[in-house]
Order: structure tokens, then C-alpha cells, then sequence
């Protein structure tokens, strides 16, 4: 018999693995039916899109290893996807969700089954619409347990509460991105946050709903913290009562402790908390981070209450005012950055190391100019322009008959090209006094070609077009190590000295920082199409997107697998 050559025995090896892996796992079949539904928030009744008639939807409580099986019927008027945020999707790209991408949506009326199993996760993911703006009240999160007869690297907590953060408007948010694309000006703000999709004590007609988490005197409990707000990054806090961060994005990292939060759209932090002062009841709040200067942001406060479970506490303190947190100031980058750099993974990694793509994205705003002949009510941008965001001064355009994914796998031209920019096809001061002649972005669907098994590196660089900002970036179907960030213009003669090559974190959504950058590094062993994009919604409406498309291996278990027979048509 022949020898196997190393490619060969590799997949053979994934064979094995992949069996001993399935031994144990467990397939989970769920419902979900996307509805209108009534509720009432701020005093008003309003008919919002929800998963099954709940707000949030539903929780999904898996084991690492295990199968999900969703069959998603959209009885709802929008057409609509579902994204397993932070899923990576291993082969199954046509079960990723996001919409244009992977897949047409569902129309009303129909259905799509999505298929995918949890590999190599444990923690907080969640999920959410990724369609239009439907993600502001279709969400849920996603629990992933130790595999069975595993434990957690930290003492088992009592109890575990999903925290899942919100933003809400007093209107339908499809309506509000509609008008702003109308319009080329910047969409209208939210009128609160929620936790746990309650607004909380602090605004009008939503006290008697607040959400409410109890606790035992002396027991740690794990709270699975989600940023699923719609276009702002949030500080959250518990009063009196310190946080002990062990996990992020599914991820376990080596623990500290915080007396504060900063999440960006699209993150998780696993926290423990101990319930170590006086039974009484405290309130959790979170705000703002708005780092872009001069902009305008909701500035209100959600808030929930952690309430003592002792006899004292539930004679006494439900008269008691709960005692508030200290929040930092909205703006407070010291404290957000201080935050982000202390995680790190819990022992030595395997990071990538001989880059093969040594790729540098920049990431911002811009400003359209007025098409020729158009109304004026069709640029009520600044100084009668339009919004716009780019990467690479390209401004991603979604298409619109076909999914990327599709048409990659059927070989079908047009949809879209492969020559995204490796690096800014003009380099400038990114940081710094930007000429307005480099404002204005180009449009186009680029993506970037990537081989099997490539080891890439990508510089996230923000800029100071328009307005520089905070941008947390999300990459669909991959975790990745996060091994700097640094503010200013990255250098690569200086700035590589700060790479953390021995325990960085492993996350799915980084946060760059407001007028500087961040480096992530992964290996490119998913194949398919994966968008990368600012998870502030109104930026990815604006265009602030690229996608990777990863080709295929050697064998099976390095190729992506056929579609679906239901997959949705466009």
C-alpha cells in the first residue's frame, strides 16, 4: 500500500476527529417564527418583529459539539435572515445568515431550515436578524456549555443569567433607516436602552416592568453579558459589586476584575458576580460610550435590578430606592481602553506566525457628493452630501438577485469582483487633518481572495474622515487573535513590538480604538464568503464592509458543502 502524502493523512486525522467529536453530541431541533407582535414600551403600543411573539427571543442552550437544526418561517412583512453570531460555521457558510451574503433572505411566507454545528466553542454567542434593521427586537442569545462530562476552568456558578443589552425606538427602526437612506443624513437616535428589552426606572411608564435578577447572600452567579444594541458601544456596571470577566465571544480568557464593562455591538462578556455586601437591592445600569466628538448619541441610562434573596431584603428593600453604579463619563476612551487590553487568553496560544496576507484596512467615514440632478431632499447630509463609510475607500454594495455565496459556488459572473485593495490605494495621515479630496469613496462589491490555510494578518486602521470613532469590528465564520491595538497611525517599524505573540484574545468582534488601530491575526481554514463590517448597523448601511472569500482545501473536510435544497431564492 502506498504511503499517505501529508495532505492526505490530514484529512484523515479531521475524519477521526470528526467522529470522536460527534460520540457524545446531541442534535437540537427549534421553531422559529418570525410575527409581529404587541408590546408596550415608554408608554406607547407598537407592533415590532419578534421570534415566536417574544422580546427578547428566545434563549438556545447547547453543548460544545452539538447540532443546531432552526427552521425559521417568516410570517412577518419584511423579508428576513437569521445570523449565528460568532457560530464559525465550519463548512456550513450557507447557514451564517447574513443576508445578500450567504443567502437570499426569506421572503414572507416562507421557510429555511438552518443547519450547523457548535465546534470548538464554550461561552456567551448569541444570535440575531441580519436583514435591514430587524435586529433591533429579533435577538436572542446562545448559550454554549462544556462538552458533557466537562466542566467550566472556573468554579461552577450558582446560577446564570443571560444580560442581554438594547436599544429601542418609539417608532418602527425599518422606517428610521428607510428615511435615512432617503435621505443620505444620519438616521434618528434611539429613544432608550433596555436590559433584558425592559427601558428600566429611569424613563417614562417602565418601572413596573423592570427587569429584576435575584441572588443569593454569599453565591457567585455568571452573568452572559450581550451588546445586541443596534449602533452603540456600552459601559455597564453593577453598584457596589465587582466584576470577574472569564469569558468573551465564546472564549474563556484568564480572569480579572473590573468594576466596569465596555461592550461593543456584537460582544459578549462572561462575568461572575459575588454577592458579597449588604442584602439589599443594586442597581445593574449601562450608557453610552460615544467616542466620536460632537456627535450626536442617546445619552439616557438602562437600568435592572440585582435583588438579594434574604428575609430581610424582601420585607425591607423593595421600598428602598436601589443604589445606583458609577458609570463613567460618556466619552471616558481611558476607560474603555483600559478595559479592552487586559484580556487575554488563559495559557500560551498558537498564534499565527509566518504571515503569508499582510493586509491593512482602513476603516471610517465619508461623505457623498450630491448626485448630479438629484433633489435636495436627497442630500441632507453635511453641506448637501450623503453619509457614507468605506473600507479601503471601497464603500461595500450588497447585491440584490443573488447571494456572494452563491454565486461563488455556481461559478456565476457579475456579482462580484476579487480585487478588494490589500492595503489603502492612497496612503495619508489617517489619524490626522484628512484632505476632503479623499472623502468620497468608490462603490463596489470587492472581495478578497484568500487560499485554503492562508495565515493572515489584518491592520484595522480607523480614520478621522468626517469624524473619527470607535468601530467594533466583526468577521463572520472565524474567531480571531486580537495581539494590539494602539492609537494614531499604525507603524510598522515601531508598533510590531507591541504584538502580544504568547497569550492574546481570541474574539469575533474587535473593538478599534477612536483614532488608532487594532491587528488581528487568523488562519484561513473555513471556505466560503465572509462578510467583515462595523457592527454599528448604521455604518454597514453605509457601505463600512468587505468580504473574504476563502477557497476550498484538499479534500471534503476542507470544502464547503453543498447547499441546502431549501436554500431561499432570490
Amino acid at each position: 500500500m502506498e504511503p499517505f502524502n501529508h495532505l492526505s493523512s490530514l484529512c484523515f486525522v479531521c475524519i477521526l476527529l470528526l467522529f470522536a467529536n460527534a460520540a457524545s453530541a446531541k442534535t437540537h431541533y427549534h421553531d422559529f417564527v418570525i410575527q409581529a407582535t404587541l408590546v408596550k414600551r415608554l408608554c406607547k403600543i407598537h407592533n415590532i418583529i419578534t421570534v415566536n411573539g417574544k422580546f427578547p427571543g428566545p434563549t438556545l442552550e447547547v453543548n460544545n459539539g452539538d447540532t443546531l437544526v432552526v427552521n425559521v418561517v417568516n410570517r412577518a412583512r419584511y423579508n428576513v435572515t437569521i445570523h449565528w453570531h460568532g457560530v464559525k460555521q465550519i463548512r456550513t457558510g450557507w447557514a451564517d445568515g447574513p443576508e445578500f451574503i450567504t443567502q437570499c433572505p426569506i421572503r414572507p411566507g416562507k421557510s429555511y431550515t438552518y443547519r450547523f454545528t457548535i465546534q470548538g466553542q464554550e461561552g456567551t454567542l448569541w444570535w440575531h436578524a441580519h436583514s435591514s434593521w430587524l435586529r433591533a427586537t429579533v435577538y436572542g442569545a446562545l448559550i454554549i456549555n462544556p462538552k458533557e462530562g466537562e466542566i467550566y476552568p472556573f468554579p461552577k456558578p450558582k446560577r446564570e443569567t443571560p444580560i442581554l443589552l438594547g436599544e429601542w425606538w418609539n417608532t418602527n427602526p425599518i422606517d428610521v433607516v428607510r428615511q435615512a437612506t432617503r435621505t443620505g443624513a444620519a438616521p434618528n437616535l434611539s429613544d432608550a436602552y433596555t436590559i433584558n428589552s425592559q427601558p428600566g426606572d429611569l424613563y417614562k411608564c417602565s418601572r413596573q416592568d423592570t427587569t429584576v435578577v435575584h441572588i443569593d447572600s454569599g453565591e457567585t452567579n455568571l452573568l452572559r453579558v450581550i451588546n445586541a444594541a443596534l449602533n452603540q458601544q456600552l459601559f455597564f456596571a453593577v453598584a457596589n459589586h465587582k466584576l470577574t470577566v472569564v469569558g468573551a465571544d465564546a472564549s474563556y480568557v484568564k480572569p480579572f476584575t473590573t468594576s466596569v464593562l465596555m461592550l461593543g455591538p456584537g460582544q459578549t462578556t462572561d462575568v461572575l458576580i459575588k454577592a458579597d455586601q449588604q442584602p439589599a437591592r443594586y442597581y445593574m445600569a449601562a450608557r453610552a460610550y460615544a467616542s466620536a466628538q460632537g456627535a450626536p448619541f442617546d445619552d439616557t441610562t438602562t437600568t435592572a435590578i440585582l435583588e438579594y434573596n434574604t428575609a430581610s431584603c424582601s420585607s425591607n428593600c423593595v421600598k428602598t430606592k436601589p443604589v445606583f453604579p458609577s458609570l463613567p463619563e460618556y466619552n471616558d476612551t481611558a476607560t474603555a481602553t483600559a478595559f479592552t487590553t487586559k484580556f487575554r487568553s488563559p495559557r500560551k496560544v498558537e498564534v499565527p506566525k509566518e504571515i503569508n496576507e499582510n493586509l491593512f484596512f482602513t476603516v471610517g467615514l465619508g461623505l457623498e457628493n450630491c448626485p448630479r440632478g438629484a433633489p435636495s431632499s436627497y442630500c441632507q447630509g453635511p453641506s448637501g452630501t450623503r453619509f457614507t463609510a468605506s473600507m479601503n475607500n471601497v464603500s461595500f454594495v450588497l447585491p440584490s438577485n443573488n447571494s456572494l455565496l452563491q454565486a461563488h459556488y455556481q461559478g456565476i459572473p457579475g456579482f462580484f469582483s476579487t480585487d478588494f485593495p490589500a492595503v489603502p490605494p492612497v496612503k495619508f495621515d489617517y489619524t490626522g487633518n484628512v484632505s476632503q479630496s479623499l472623502w468620497q469613496p468608490i462603490r463596489g462589491t470587492k472581495l478578497y481572495k484568500l487560499k485554503y490555510g492562508a495565515r493572515v494578518q489584518v491592520v484595522l486602521q480607523g480614520t478621522s474622515i468626517f469624524s473619527a470613532e470607535n468601530h467594533p469590528i466583526h468577521l463572520h465564520g472565524y474567531d480571531f487573535y486580537i495581539i494590539a491595538e494602539g492609537f494614531g497611525n499604525f507603524n510598522p517599524k515601531t508598533d510590531t513590538s507591541k504584538f502580544n505573540l504568547i497569550d492574546p484574545p481570541l474574539r469575533n468582534t474587535a473593538s478599534v480604538p477612536i483614532n488608532g488601530w487594532t491587528v488581528i491575526r487568523f488562519v484561513a481554514n473555513n471556505p466560503g464568503v465572509w462578510l467583515m463590517h462595523c457592527h454599528l448597523d448604521v455604518h454597514i448601511t453605509w457601505g463600512l464592509a468587505m468580504a473574504f472569500l476563502v477557497e476550498n482545501g484538499v479534500c471534503e473536510l476542507e470544502s464547503l458543502e453543498a447547499p441546502p435544497v431549501d436554500l431561499p431564492i432570490c
